[in-house]
């Protein structure tokens, strides 16, 4: 009886996540081909819409997360949101072992400007998405460096993931030095955020419908921030070194 209802129990959540994705993507083709252009044509000033767009990012991905919790899709719990509500001028770095953690940080803010790999942009459900927000497409390295400048000078904050993609199980994560890069370049701190999933779930090598027997945890701990200054005090220090440095020690906070 027990293993039935285990059964039974996997198969809701197979059917739930299969409809919160299809919602999902549904969602965004909405928002690309319906209520972005409304803004666009409503609101001239770039900047803020941008800021209206990402209110409704936030406000979409929120509904999203929510129907996954009440689906029993998932459980999710997020430690500390205040402190990132409140974050200005600063960039938001977190590990990414799952498909949905930018969805589930990005939920929490009403304001977040995104580093967005350059396939996302050929993505027909992102696309609008990330073009009405004004992301940040990482691909020129000097353009995204002067693009990032001005989001934090106007004290935005930043979402990266410093390994570029998600976490492969069994693989040392290695982080790439372009969050340490921007954090010296524009002398801004850097908020850790520290992402966990059990059971495993939206990994690399799973797809949506290879559920666990039971239903995953998402723990998202908002940590200290890493201040810049502690690394850049010293005048005689090579940027790169320093960069090298703040690395490592990002490496160290967020896979301790």
């Amino acid at each position: 009886m027990k293993n039935l209802i285990q059964k039974i129990n996997k198969l809701w959540r197979i059917c739930a996540t299969g409809f919160c994705f299809t919602l999902f993507g549904l969602g965004g083709l909405a928002l690309s081909f319906i209520v972005f252009p409304l803004l666009t044509f409503s609101v001239k000033n770039r900047e803020l819409r941008e800021l209206r767009v990402q209110k409704a990012i936030q406000i979409s991905f929120y509904i999203f997360c929510e129907t996954m919790r009440m689906t029993r899709a998932i459980d999710y719990q997020i430690i500390g949101a205040e402190k990132l509500k409140k974050d200005r001028n600063c960039l938001i770095v977190a590990n990414h072992p799952s498909l949905i953690d930018y969805v589930l940080i990005t939920s929490q803010l009403k304001q977040c400007d995104c580093l967005v790999k350059e396939a996302i942009w050929h993505n027909p459900f992102m696309r609008g998405v990330v073009t009405s927000a004004g992301y940040i497409p990482n691909k020129d390295p000097e353009q995204l460096l002067t693009k990032c400048s001005e989001r934090l000078k106007k004290d935005n904050v930043l979402l990266i993931f410093p390994e570029g993609t998600r976490t492969r199980e069994g693989v040392t994560p290695t982080l790439q030095r372009g969050a340490a890069q921007i954090a010296v370049k524009t002398q801004s701190d850097l908020r850790v955020v520290h992402i966990s999933v059990y059971p495993r779930f939206l990994t690399k090598q799973s797809k949506w419908y290879q559920v666990p027997d039971k239903k995953p945890l998402f723990l998202i701990e908002v940590k200290d921030k890493i201040q810049i200054s502690e690394f850049i005090s010293n005048q005689e220090e090579s940027p790169s070194l320093t960069v090298r440095k703040l690395n490592k020690h990002l490496n160290s906070v967020l896979f301790p």
